[in-house]
């Protein structure tokens, strides 16, 4: 059973992981054992809380399917173990990240000085350049 929060849990039988072989080198240990982990959650099928769905399905990450379907494959580490629980976690990160509201931005307007400030650079530095150019005996 994977936490996500202190009301919200996962049960293990949601999670569907299997191993498969890493990928990469490594020698002998990459072609003979299954250490990389493949996890799938449906989350349309899920016993998550309705606004949870809703904003993981509304998520545009590469890791979510257009069934609905949370895909991650972890073989970072030589071991099952550790890749297992590095697929969870990622899962739980993904999951967390998607309940974060978004501080809503408020529009601002720049100050009268601020305004006055940048006009005047502005106009001292045409003036720079005006200086550099050749004069006219007429």
């Amino acid at each position: 059973m994977l936490q996500i929060s202190n009301k919200v849990i996962i049960p293990d039988n949601e999670i569907e992981i299997s191993a498969i072989r890493s990928q990469g080198a490594g020698g002998q240990n990459v072609n003979k054992v299954a250490t990389a982990i493949h996890l799938r959650f449906d989350i349309q099928a899920s016993s998550l809380p309705d606004d949870y769905k809703e904003k993981l399905l509304k998520l545009n990450d590469k890791r979510i399917t257009q069934d609905g379907i949370i895909v991650i494959k972890a073989q970072e580490y030589r071991s099952q173990l550790k890749n297992r629980e590095d697929a969870l976690s990622r899962l739980k990160e993904l999951i967390k990240s998607a309940m974060v509201v978004k501080k809503k931005r408020k529009p601002t307007k720049p100050t009268t000085s601020s305004q006055q400030k940048r006009l005047d650079s502005k106009t001292k530095r045409s003036q720079i350049k005006s200086n550099r150019r050749k004069i006219d005996d007429e």
